[in-house]
């Protein structure tokens, strides 16, 4: 047996056990009360908590420059108000539903929709928030009852290690626990036989995912990326624009699935737009090493973006520095903002997701163009629209398809606890965030319960006689 093999096996090894201690858990605990979910929740929150420096500064080692506020806004914030929201609703939530008969089922009996929940979920979490987009798919795993394993990447490593030393501190491994990646661990990962398999990263491995968990009919949730596209109007102020924009497209370097990809300005705005956003850059961040400023990830990724942009200017772009005077030190891989003018659709930036401080501009005369552009395209994660004009804001709406929208903002829609957030085609499947969340990971199972007098017993064999009359009117009734 070679190396790689006797790894993998390992690996697998690894999670075979966890897996089969987690589903003698669930087997033992298959009903949390409310009482018990919410002491799960607490949990968590309580790790967000207990520990917010240090994993503030792992993340940030990680990432080699994170910056604290953003890792405080997105990542602990966020999550923080997201379990105490679960923990509000959670009554509400695990109520079964009652639900109304047919008429074949009167006088007395009843029918109930009762949310349970699956067994053992699996969670595969990204590296640009991975607080974040492990916590909140938990969040709803909890609040539905589940078991998680949570998977990190190979990019989280100084988190990860943090997460497996501290969560026994609260809540036993059987109910939760935590993996690294690295060497091939994916893979293994994604084929164990998890009740409901949460997966956050690119369309290309959503796709491999998607094969792996096709082997045991595991049921998915991908929450993938995409180019999502933004549109200003021509009623709309490029100044505030540029301000929203530039606040999304430098959050966290530009690295969220769900960042200004690309931007439709009208024609004739190109120069004003640029130079508004050249000046709110410029406010914000006047020292870029300041620590305000987060790093790109680790050098493929580094390496990537500068590829991406020589690409662009080989084949006529022309691209505009957003800080008048850059000290670029790619040790510290703080990677210079930069905007994309006379972008064509041959270029790299304008093929795949960007996933950096890049942003490519094409401008437009007519809304329709900007729709056929989209439609023509698989379909993106968000999409943003910047208008005073709600009749056409709602047009772009109704005329185009992706996972989310914010009008006149960025982002935003996918930070609301009780705003379903999911992708649609190329851009994943399944939504999570509060209530949805809570159904994701449930089985909304059905239940019909007899009564004493059964209304059937009317349409019993031989048919001939009342049983016909009776179906014979029922059929007039509802035709």
């Amino acid at each position: 047996m070679n190396d790689r093999v006797h790894t993998e096996n390992l690996q697998s090894a690894e999670f075979d056990a966890m897996f089969a201690r987690q589903k003698a858990w669930f087997r033992a605990h298959r009903n949390p009360t409310r009482q018990e979910r919410t002491e799960h929740l607490k949990a968590l929150h309580a790790m967000l908590v207990d520990h917010r420096e240090a994993l503030i500064d792992a993340v940030n080692a990680d990432f080699g420059c994170r910056s604290r506020h953003e890792t405080i806004l997105s990542e602990l914030i966020q999550n923080q108000e997201g379990t105490k929201h679960a923990i509000k609703h959670l009554k509400a939530w695990m109520k079964p539903e009652k639900r109304p008969l047919d008429f074949t089922q009167y006088p007395l009996a009843k029918a109930r929709l009762i949310p349970q929940p699956l067994g053992v979920v699996g969670i595969v979490a990204p590296w640009n928030f991975p607080i974040s987009m492990a916590f909140a798919p938990l969040t709803a795993a909890f609040a539905a009852g589940n078991t998680a394993m949570v998977k990190m990447s190979e990019n989280s490593e100084n988190t990860v290690q943090l997460l497996k030393s501290i969560a026994p501190k609260y809540l036993p491994e059987d109910k939760l626990a935590f993996f690294e990646d690295g060497g091939g661990r994916g893979p293994a990962f994604t084929q164990l036989p998890f009740d409901h398999l949460f997966f956050t990263g690119s369309p290309r491995t959503g796709k491999a995912v998607m094969a792996n968990c096709a082997q045991n009919l595991t049921p998915v949730t991908l929450e993938l990326g995409g180019k999502s596209p933004t549109v200003v109007a021509p009623d709309y102020p490029l100044k505030t624009a540029a301000e929203r924009i530039m606040w999304v497209k430098l959050f966290n370097a530009g690295q969220i699935c769900t960042n200004v990809d690309y931007l439709f300005l009208p024609e004739g705005s190109v120069d004003e737009f640029v130079a508004a956003a050249r000046s709110v850059a410029q406010q914000r961040y006047p020292d870029p090493a300041n620590g305000d400023y987060t790093a790109v990830i680790d050098q493929r990724s580094w390496d990537r973006l500068h590829a991406t942009l020589e690409d662009a200017r080989e084949k006529g772009a022309r691209i505009v520095d957003v800080f008048d005077r850059w000290d670029a030190d790619p040790s510290t891989r703080l990677m210079a903002p930069r905007i994309v003018l006379d972008v064509n659709d041959e270029m790299e930036i304008m093929q795949r997701e960007v996933f950096g401080p890049l942003l490519p501009i094409k401008t437009y005369r007519d809304p329709a163009e900007i729709v056929e552009y989209i439609e023509d395209r698989p379909r993106p994660l968000a999409f943003y629209v910047y208008t005073k004009d709600k009749q056409l804001a709602d047009w772009y709406i109704n005329n185009t398809m992706s996972g989310g929208v914010s009008v006149n903002d960025g982002l935003l829609h996918a930070a609301l606890h009780d705003l379903p957030f999911g992708g649609v085609g190329n851009s994943g499947m399944g939504h999570y965030h509060g209530k949805e969340g809570f159904l994701t990971f449930s089985k909304q199972r059905p239940v019909f319960y007899q009564g004493p007098l059964r209304a059937m017993n009317l349409l019993m064999p031989p048919y001939k006689g009342r049983a016909s009359k009776l179906l014979d009117f029922t059929l007039k009734q509802s035709s």
